[in-house]
């Protein structure tokens, strides 16, 4: 049986067009060729509907408690003090209650990055995880929010000393992932702004450019540039190897393909996300995954409420 590398660089080599979808364990995978994709899987790039005519949804969630979120916040602490690591996505599932299947809640989705998989989970993602075109190989990580109402919230958000500092600690952690499968590898644009929707709200997103230079056959390799590159840095952290290793103790439960990627390769370029903003189907019913970056200088009232801020559902 062919691993996860083997059968992207098989489909890289021939050059043919796929649709792929990986845990955040990189354990398990769905890949198959984009004409033989199942009618069961749908995705949308670079596509917001943009819709002005949508009410909004009404639903409720129940985070973990914030005893439950403290004692792991403490733990994250501990292992950051030892060293073990400085930055670290800590993420829980809330169970959410709303009256609209995963299908329903994709098909309303205004998102730059969307997939309905199989009933199983549908995400709705602003975050892209690689890009390759033209011989480039480019990522944008993503990190620090602030409500856009706020006023000055630009400003505010560029000069916190605290999210400047987990920035740049991303920045520096995908620069480095760069490095292992491209050469020439700079970043092209830091710490810009952007503006998502994020429900009936608006937020800033503040995001760097990073760009690298791979060889002109590319795409025999391209399982061992994402398999190379996984888990995302950006919702893991830094050094990956131990944080990720933290995360599976601390959190206490499986990811699964929530903050996996997903994406398409069209036999040319490469685009991909990362699965964040995450509805997945249990058999307790739905749960939303959700949470946010850590660093010694975290306070975990602040973190706990950032993370249920997350849970959002877009409008119909």
């Amino acid at each position: 049986m062919q691993t996860l590398k083997e059968k992207l660089n098989f489909y890289g080599t021939k050059k043919e067009p796929i649709f792929f979808a990986i845990d955040f364990d990189a354990k398990e995978h769905y890949i198959a060729p984009l004409d033989t994709l199942d009618s069961d899987i749908q995705f949308s790039f670079e596509n917001p509907k943009n819709s002005t005519n949508k009410q909004k949804v009404p639903y409720t969630y129940h985070p973990v408690s914030i005893e439950h979120y403290k004692k792991a916040f403490d733990k994250v602490q501990e292992e950051i003090k030892r060293g073990n690591t400085y930055l670290i996505n800590l993420t829980f599932p809330s169970k959410l209650e709303i009256d609209y299947n995963l299908k329903e809640i994709y098909d309303a989705t205004d998102a730059r990055f969307k997939l309905y998989f199989k009933d199983k989970f549908v995400c709705f993602t602003p975050e892209r995880f690689i890009e390759i075109k033209n011989n480039s190989i480019y990522t944008y990580p993503m990190k620090g929010t602030i409500e856009a109402s706020i006023p000055n919230a630009k400003e505010k958000i560029l000069n916190n000393k605290k999210e400047m500092a987990e920035h740049v600690m991303v920045v520096d952690l995908l620069r480095n992932d760069l490095s292992m499968v491209s050469k020439k590898v700079r970043v092209e644009k830091f710490r810009y702004v952007e503006k998502i929707k994020a429900g009936e709200r608006e937020l800033l997103q503040v995001s760097s450019k990073i760009k690298g230079e791979l060889k002109t056959n590319w795409h025999e390799y391209l399982g061992d540039i994402l398999t190379t590159m996984l888990p995302a840095g950006s919702i893991t952290g830094a050094p990956k190897k131990s944080t990720t290793k933290i995360i599976k103790e601390v959190e206490g439960y499986k990811r699964g393909f929530f903050s996996g990627i997903f994406g398409v390769f069209d036999g040319n370029s490469l685009d991909s996300a990362v699965m964040i903003r995450y509805i997945e189907k249990t058999p307790n019913g739905l749960v939303y995954k959700s949470g946010g970056g850590l660093t010694i200088d975290s306070d975990y009232e602040s973190e706990y409420l950032e993370m249920c801020e997350k849970v959002y559902v877009p409008f119909f």
